[in-house]
């Protein structure tokens, strides 16, 4: 199994794995550089995966299911073009002999959903479209907090050595903000300068892995104490779990 980000619009990354010269793509936005991929590495294209329904995830299907004969998968809780097949929590999906399982994920949107899988001979895998970045999680613009840190509550329980296949190269931006809310925390520290020499390389920052997130992701860490501390120096709220999360994402949504 080949696991490789390929660069779409200014910062997504559209996530091709093959195997035996079958491949599978996640959320493509743009048609182009998965047309492309194929092309020079001589692959077929039988399977797409969406997480969720914005713009930059599906834009390139149509030209996709045109040009292949890809099965397309996406969530069953959201409005999806013409021949997605739905899925939901606790379904799966099987390619190459790896099974997909899936998580639904909402927060960023109302429907969102993950694919977790463990391919024979890999750390496992986990497409996570815009709920979980590393360093950072996506927007609330359909859910609510309470659903977002349950969704993310989800993910953390999966196995450490998971690779966090996330949908954006927003890395450095969420480092920046993580170290403002946990001066202190050196594996933080650690990460980022990690994380900044691999983008002054032109090196993408993904996959991460999970267990790295655990340790560095206010996100993941929001009923940390250091966390919850830098959040009540924010903006004073109540202590129940969901009311911190909030303010954490409101912070970050206005943090410059």
């Amino acid at each position: 199994m080949n696991l490789i980000p390929l660069p779409a619009f200014s910062d997504n990354y559209i996530w091709l794995l093959h195997h035996n010269g079958q491949a599978l793509v996640v959320d493509p936005g743009d048609s182009q550089p998965v047309l492309d991929a194929l092309a020079s590495m001589d692959l077929v294209l039988d399977l797409i995966l969406i997480t969720h329904h914005h713009a930059d995830h599906i834009g390139g299907l149509s030209a996709l299911t045109a040009a292949t004969n890809a099965k397309v998968y996406g969530p069953a809780k959201e409005r999806m073009p013409e021949g997605v097949i739905p899925l939901s929590q606790g379904e799966t999906v099987a390619w190459c002999g790896v099974t997909f399982k899936v998580h639904d994920v909402p927060g960023h949107t109302s429907g969102h959903i993950a694919y977790w899988s463990q391919p024979e001979g890999m750390d496992p895998i986990l497409f996570c479209g815009d709920t979980l970045f590393s360093g950072g999680c996506g927007r609330l613009f359909e859910g609510t907090a309470a659903q977002m840190l349950d969704s993310l509550d989800r993910l953390s329980a999966l196995p450490g050595a998971s690779q966090v296949c996330c949908a954006h190269e927003y890395t450095l931006s969420n480092l920046k903000f993580a170290k403002h809310v946990e001066p202190s925390n050196q594996a933080l520290i650690d990460y980022d300068a990690r994380c900044q020499s691999l983008r002054a390389q032109g090196i993408p920052t993904l996959p991460s892995r999970l267990d790295i997130e655990l340790k560095i992701n206010p996100f993941l860490r929001s009923r940390q104490e250091k966390v919850r501390t830098s959040v009540q120096n924010y903006r004073p709220t109540s202590l129940e779990d969901a009311a911190v999360f909030a303010v954490l994402r409101q912070w970050k949504n206005e943090f410059k």
